[in-house]
Formats: structure tokens, sequence, C-alpha cells
């Protein structure tokens, strides 16, 4: 039988659909796509003037790294690195380069099984170890968002962690906290400051 459903084209493993962030379960409903914006700094080097629209110019990072040369390790600090890259510092844990840059294809990362990915696709490295924050992201309570709440509604944009986060030293610093929004309807106690 399995054989007859191989021959007919028929594939006999259940079907699974695609999982895409805002996606509908509903055939008769229609949803926008939640975009997830890719900053500029995963394409590549920020470098010279602004290009023609204002915004750095960029330049791949395979421009300078496309010699598949295993023989050139990464180096195991920032310190004494040379290039465009001076000056740069790692205060993420007890990474070094190697842990997340893929060892050989330099404008590539590299997951904790040893796979390749693009440089795009950094938020997939960064839910390896942050997984609390990758599913509050996922639920929408980190990471920012702007559009439509409810897809159905409209389109809707996130943030990249590494809009907010510099991948090299993610922690912010302290600060203290704003004051919450004032609700025009809802009376202040008295005695209350004014504003």
């Amino acid at each position: 039988m399995l054989g007859l459903v191989a021959f007919l084209g028929c594939d006999s493993s259940p079907e699974v659909a695609p999982i895409v962030s805002g996606a509908s379960t509903s055939s008769d409903e229609t949803r926008a796509a939640t975009e997830i914006e890719i900053p500029r700094s995963l394409r590549g080097l920020s470098v010279g003037p602004p290009d023609p629209m204002g915004l750095p110019s960029v330049v791949p990072c395979a421009t300078c790294h496309e010699l598949p040369d295993a023989s050139v390790p990464l180096p195991t600090s920032a310190r004494g690195i040379a290039g465009p890259h001076r000056g740069l510092t790692v205060d993420h844990g007890g990474l070094v380069c190697a842990s997340c840059h893929h060892p050989v294809q330099r404008d590539a990362l590299r997951l904790a099984d040893g796979r390749a990915i693009a440089l795009v696709d950094a938020m997939r490295l960064c839910a390896q170890c942050h997984g609390p924050q990758a599913r509050a992201y996922e639920h929408g309570a980190h990471g920012g968002m702007r559009g439509h709440w409810d897809v159905a509604e409209g389109p809707r944009a996130r943030n990249h962690c590494v809009s907010c986060h510099d991948p090299h030293g993610p922690n912010f610093g302290s600060f203290a906290p704003l004051r919450g929004p004032r609700d025009r309807f809802f009376p202040r106690p008295e005695g209350a400051e004014h504003e």
C-alpha cells in the first residue's frame, strides 16, 4: 500500500504547515505578515559617507573575508584586533569570537551544532542561549513592535535582537524608569504633584 502511495506521487506523512509569525490557521481569514526589520549592521560593515538615501554605506563582510582559509584562526578575544574592527570590545559573558562567528565562513555565524547561518539570521543564534527572551519575543513581550497588534487588521513590524542589543556587549546600563502615562480621565489623588 505504501508503495502505491509513493508511486502515485502522494506523501504518506502528515502535512505540516510552515510556521510564519502572524499566519492564519483559518483558510477564510487573511492576515498580514509580521516583518522583522534587519539592522544594517547585519548586512555588513558601515563605512564611509552615507549612501544617497542618507543611510550608512555598508560593505558586505565577504568583501574582506572571502578567503575560505581555515589556517587563519579567529582571535580568542577582540583585544588587539586590527583593521575596521579596531577598538571592538566583547563583554558577552565568557564568549569569544568563535563562540558565535563561523571559523571558516567569516561572513556567517555558527550555531551550537556547528552549522553556519547567515548574519541576518542572528536571532536563531541568540535564541540558543537566551530562551526566556526568545519566548517573550514570540509572544510580543520583548523586542518592540510597530503596526497592528491584531495582524488581521494590518501589518506589523518587529525589531531584531541586534536592533536594541549590541551582540558584543548586549547588557543595557542602569537607568531610572520614566513615569507612566498620565490618564486624563482618572483624577490624581489630592496632594499628588502637578504635571
